[in-house]
């Protein structure tokens, strides 16, 4: 059995919203169990917590990569599933502010597309656990916009 295309893969996830399909074929969203959600307009990527997560066995605290990868991973999925989004996103650059350490327990991560030109796009993103308003990180990416 062959796999599908990955434009078939975005197709389907932004009209069913079921986004598993796409999930499966991003290795280390996979490993880090990461899901989407859609709230009305808004994707929110969620990461289940988990033990092997902890970096910090003393606090205990999320490691910092996978905070980091887990926003990296968002904003990419963010661009991925815009309407009309033939492009692959690669990563050009990430830089990172933690503001609060993770404790052991969900991640949410939303992003913002700040700018978007013809092949770069830039984007915001936002962590949190338990209060929104309370960011654990907070993070800003750019991305080539590259030919599938």
């Amino acid at each position: 059995m062959s796999e599908a295309p990955l434009a078939e893969i975005l197709r389907q996830a932004r009209e069913s919203g079921c986004y598993e399909a796409l999930l499966a074929r991003m290795p280390y969203a996979r490993f880090l169990g990461v899901r989407i959600e859609r709230h009305g307009d808004i994707l929110r990527s969620h990461l289940p917590y988990r033990p092997v997560l902890i970096g910090n066995p003393a606090l205990p605290a999320l490691h910092g990569g996978v905070t980091a990868a887990f926003m990296e991973n968002a904003a990419m999925l963010h661009l991925l599933l815009q309407p009309g989004q033939d492009r692959i996103p690669k990563i050009i650059d990430f830089a990172i502010d933690y503001l609060l350490p993770g404790r052991p327990q969900d991640c949410y991560a939303e992003c913002r597309v700040a700018r978007a030109g013809l092949r770069i796009a830039q984007t915001q993103i936002r962590c949190w656990q338990g209060d929104p308003d309370r960011p654990i990180a907070i993070a800003r990416a750019h991305f080539l916009l590259a030919s599938p």
